[in-house]
């Protein structure tokens, strides 16, 4: 079976890797290097690093439209294109291969269509995710379902801790799809637009920490944007990113009220009290809440 693989992030190099040991990646896509940092290094997609590392063929275009990169890919001659944490396809493209284009998606479609499924399925406060195998349509995430797979969601999974644990399972997911449509043994699955959901892209506004609201529903959304963009707050005009947090049941302290002892940091909710555990103040490196008494106060 000859692949095109289209991927940026490192969400999608376990899949890639999969393909690339069991299956002919023809090439490979990703999107075009930039420019990074003081100095202006030129910085590489994980995606493109493992692309070089293997020595398989990369296209790199600005717009997925174009007719020079189209008519490249034709040339190719491939069976099927994947996705993977990438732009939208235009359908030009993912109509090319006899065998269709997949993409994989971070959720149990149709819940949690959108740019950021991992995230939302945390910030609501799911005990269990998946992932979803499913054909291109042109309306974004609406295509029949080949394949799902179902992730717990553990008490101590943060945004990290679940994207890499679906990440991993997200490649064997892959490699199943591809094994049972070279094999023709695929039973699609149309997705049921009554049960959709949306899980829209992460801004940094959705961050910032609001105590009017149960303390358990600021410890999820402290999970869900944790280790990155991160939940925040804002004390004596000083900012602070929270990474980690623990509800606790017994402490009342009114809405944003704030109690320190010698090793932790209690802040009031709505219902019941936050824990804080492990946060960074603006300018300084993530620490402990130990680690940060020891130099800091917030009272």
């Amino acid at each position: 079976m000859k692949i095109i693989f289209f991927g940026t992030p490192d969400f999608a190099v376990p899949s890639l890797d999969k393909l690339n040991q069991n299956h002919k990646v023809v090439a490979v896509v990703t999107a075009p290097d930039k420019e990074r940092g003081r100095g202006r290094k030129i910085s590489y997609t994980p995606v493109k690093e493992y692309a070089l590392n293997n020595n398989l063929q990369i296209l790199q275009p600005e717009k997925l439209n174009d007719e020079t990169f189209i008519s490249d890919l034709g040339k190719l001659d491939a069976d099927l294109i994947v996705i993977v944490a990438f732009r939208i396809l235009p359908k030009l493209v993912f109509e090319l291969p006899p065998k269709g284009s997949f993409n994989l998606h971070g959720s149990l479609l149709p819940k949690y269509r959108g740019a950021a499924p991992i995230q939302w399925a945390l910030i609501n406060g799911d005990t269990e995710t998946g992932l979803t195998t499913f054909f291109l349509k042109e309306k974004v995430d609406t295509g029949n379902i080949i394949l799902q797979e179902k992730i717990k969601i553990t008490d101590d999974d943060d945004f990290g801790s679940l994207h890499d644990k679906m990440s991993l399972a997200g490649a064997e997911l892959v490699l199943k799809t591809v094994n049972a449509i070279e094999e023709d043994k695929i039973e699609l699955q149309t997705q049921n637009n009554e049960f959709a959901s949306p899980a829209s892209k992460i801004i940094k506004e959705l961050g910032l920490i609001d105590w009017n609201k149960p303390a358990q529903q600021i410890h999820n959304l402290i999970r869900g944007l944790s280790p990155f963009p991160g939940a925040y707050f804002v004390h004596d005009n000083l900012k602070y990113k929270v990474f980690k947090s623990s509800v606790d049941k017994s402490l009342k302290l009114a809405p944003g009220e704030i109690k320190q002892t010698k090793d932790e940091i209690f802040i009031g909710c709505s219902e019941f009290s936050l824990q804080i555990l492990e946060l960074q103040p603006d300018g300084r490196k993530r620490m402990s809440a130990d680690a940060f008494l020891r130099g800091y106060k917030l009272e």
